[in-house]
């Protein structure tokens, strides 16, 4: 391991936000999935939380640049139980979703502990998670087309979340908890010797 490349790692995760993640409702397709978490790597998301399809498990495509590996991808077996788990840690969940309580996705406050929830790549959102949510954001377009592809509104909604904590200083400090930050540390340095501590159960020794 270098020091180029530990040094690397030490400014992602000072950036890293742990209060900003995505919820993927039953979106199966691994060029949007990994499109998805290439855009949560890119602004700073600790990890993004997906509705399983059917029982199937996630794949990702040659266009995820890896970022699955930066990017852990939290499965719920419901979307109920995905609502549940965010809640429980304070999170605001909005939905993408063109109804008549949608707002601009630029009006909400992503300073806020905010999940961004998206649907499926031909149905959308299931109605019950649209009602379910804080709020209903939309992206406003002027074409014919009504919508974009689901991995293009992350990206747009995602930098604008972004956009406001950088505003606000949240990229300025490390957000991470000191315990977390060092487990992350190391086994995003030592992955393979990660896997063998967890194993056997042992605590990672310190860096």
């Amino acid at each position: 391991m270098t020091l180029e490349r530990h040094n690397r790692i030490r400014a992602v995760l000072d950036r890293r936000q742990p209060d900003l993640t995505v919820l993927l409702e039953q979106v199966h397709k691994p060029h949007n999935l990994s499109a998805i978490l290439r855009s949560c790597d890119a602004v700073g998301v600790l990890e993004a939380h997906c509705v399983a399809l059917e029982g199937r498990p996630a794949t990702f495509s040659d266009t995820s640049a890896s970022a699955e590996k930066w990017v852990p991808l939290v499965t719920h077996q419901t979307t109920k139980n995905a609502f549940s788990s965010l809640k429980a840690k304070g999170f605001q969940i909005y939905a993408t979703h063109l109804s008549e309580r949608a707002v601009d996705y630029r009006e909400v406050d992503y300073t806020r502990p905010t999940c961004i929830l998206l649907g499926a790549e031909k149905w959308g959102l299931s109605s019950e998670a649209a009602e379910a949510a804080d709020a209903n954001i939309m992206i406003p377009m002027n074409g014919m087309v009504q919508s974009l592809n689901v991995s293009v509104a992350a990206a747009v909604i995602l930098f604008e979340a972004q956009r406001q904590r950088q505003k606000a200083g949240f990229y300025d400090n490390v957000r991470l908890e000191p315990d977390q930050y060092q487990t992350l540390e190391y086994e995003w340095l030592y992955p393979r010797e990660a896997e063998i501590l967890r194993e056997r159960g042992e605590t990672y020794p310190a860096l």
